[in-house]
């Protein structure tokens, strides 16, 4: 594709050129802003040719891998439109993993590039270590990284128009299993969402935490204009809501976004107020703390111009759900759905305030579920387990053909969620599987936290939970089996939150310690974790 070729919206989307349309259309409008600089569409159009160019000459070819350890900075943008253009498969990896993870990760996805930031070097050199024979290219941003080349240098010393004979790529995000090992989400490239009038917010093949079905009909409610609106993306850029509702969405619609590169109540409303923000996406555990800010802090920025508020991934309080709409105005919208893809779940705020706590309905064509243990659909009302419809091109879970046929019942599948359908088929949560924890919308599987104690010389057995939070939504409990000889008290708690934290990211570390004398273990030895988590969810099972 020659630099004065003319593109058009349908072909750059199909050929994963989108901000190339963009960039011809408003060169000079900015694409992303964040505290490590900002790009116009036409320079991150320019970097997404260069770096295209990098992994072409090092021997990459479509469906090859290219993993990312980046924080929230303009170059996650370019190695990810770079991968689009030029048919790779990008993976972005969680920066709070620890290295051994991360490295993981990049093993696991086959990854021939490999992308890392100085911010997260020690993790960066972790993988390089373990994946060297495998990596053709490795380039550190912001710093030097021992065993890398410079990004800057890499990039700079290539052609920036558009590339000859651009492919669409894909990305693939990991998410964990019970086992704490990531696994890969994996669809095969060419799956497309179809053209319409407003490009698809997925911007290529693949999917996010949220459905296609999902995904559209938030486009839809958001009504992109690219004269005047302008995104914030709240999150890490490699968490799936964040990446696919306030990067991938606003840049496939000509929107700029902004990334902040920490979430902070006060500095979030600054930030809507100095650039004008229209649209975001955030957690529960977020408005929890907004609403927490003194009156005079909250009245003291411009909110305005804020016109689609998104949020999902935890359930979401009634009463904090109010409070944000009473604040904020009908804005806030809400979606439930998989990484793994199928028919989710979109509410409006009209709707949501006729039906308090629900988080929507799905398309007819989704027809998902709620199973008994039996596999039998549940009556009208009833709590069960949430069952999503495969879409038509499943996804697998990369390299493990063993989870992937676990995952399914049939032609449907599921995280595990409990819930019910009202009258008029909405679907109301009632809590998480007893294998997951969400709080403040992150994934924490309790095995891994399982692990760390019953590696303490005074524990005996172990069993992680999720529990009821305020303002996490769940937040992590250890109940725990000491030995004979270890005297339950308040210290031998405190010894055993920092045993963990000393292994974990704080977040996967129990907030609190309960003693028991016994734990419910079938003779398979398996933990019966939902007989121990039911206590600390008694009377909440049609609450939010």
């Amino acid at each position: 594709m020659s630099e004065d070729s003319s593109l058009d919206l349908a072909q750059a989307m199909t050929t994963g050129m989108t901000v190339a349309y963009h960039a011809q259309q408003a060169p000079m409008r900015m694409a992303v802003v964040t505290k490590f600089g900002e790009r116009t569409f036409s320079a991150l159009n320019a970097r997404a040719n260069q770096l295209a160019r990098v992994f072409r000459q090092a021997g990459l070819k479509p469906d090859d891998g290219v993993a990312m350890l980046l924080v929230n900075r303009p170059e996650f943008l370019e190695v990810y439109y770079a991968c689009m253009r030029s048919g790779l498969r990008i993976t972005p990896i969680n920066w709070h993993l620890s290295g051994d993870n991360a490295s993981y990760v990049v093993g696991n996805c086959e990854a021939k590039a490999f992308i890392a930031d100085i911010r997260c070097e020690q993790a960066a050199l972790d993988a390089l270590k373990d994946n060297s024979a495998q990596l053709k290219v490795t380039l550190a941003v912001g710093g030097e990284i021992k065993g890398f080349d410079d990004y800057d240098a890499a990039v700079d010393a290539q052609d920036g128009s558009d590339i000859e004979n651009p492919e669409i790529g894909a990305h693939m995000l990991y998410t964990s299993g019970t086992t704490g090992r990531p696994k890969g989400v994996y669809r095969k490239r060419g799956l497309t969402a179809a053209g319409t009038s407003t490009p698809s917010p997925t911007g290529g093949s693949g999917t996010t935490q949220a459905s296609s079905d999902t995904v559209t009909r938030s486009s839809e409610a958001a009504a992109w204009n690219a004269e005047t609106d302008r995104a914030l993306c709240t999150g890490p850029a490699y968490h799936a809501a964040p990446f696919a509702f306030n990067i991938i969405a606003p840049i496939a619609n000509g929107v700029g976004t902004v990334l902040m590169d920490k979430w902070d109540p006060e500095e979030t409303l600054r930030m809507i107020e100095e650039y004008g923000i229209t649209h975001t996406h955030m957690v529960a555990t977020m408005f929890h703390r907004l609403l927490a800010l003194p009156d005079d802090v909250r009245t003291k920025y411009n909110t305005g111009t804020l016109r689609f508020v998104l949020h999902g991934a935890a359930p979401c309080p009634v009463h904090v759900k109010h409070s944000m709409i009473d604040w904020l105005g009908p804005v806030v919208y809400e979606y439930y759905a998989a990484t793994e893809g199928g028919g989710g779940f979109f509410v409006e705020p009209e709707e949501w305030l006729a039906k308090p706590g629900t988080v929507g309905k799905a398309p007819p064509s989704a027809d998902n579920r709620i199973l008994d243990d039996s596999g039998h659909e549940v009556a009208q009302g009833d709590i069960g387990t949430i069952y999503f419809k495969a879409p038509a091109l499943r996804f697998e879970y990369f390299k493990d053909s063993e989870k992937t046929s676990s995952s399914y019942r049939g032609d449907y599948f599921t995280l595990g969620d409990m819930g019910y359908f009202d009258e008029d088929g909405y679907l109301f949560l009632t809590g998480r599987s007893a294998e997951i924890i969400i709080s403040g919308g992150v994934n924490i599987y309790p095995q891994e936290t399982d692990d760390v104690l019953l590696k303490h010389p005074g524990v005996a057995d172990v069993c992680t939970v999720g529990v009821p939070s305020e303002e996490w939504g769940e937040e992590v409990k250890s109940v725990v089996l000491l030995k004979d000889e270890v005297q339950k008290s308040d210290a031998i708690a405190e010894e055993l939150k920092a045993f963990v934290r000393d292994a974990l990211p704080a977040f996967k570390s129990p907030r609190s310690i309960d003693f028991v004398d016994e734990l419910p273990r079938l003779p398979s030895g398996k933990i019966q974790r939902k007989l121990v988590r039911a206590p600390y969810w008694a009377g909440r099972d049609k609450q939010i």
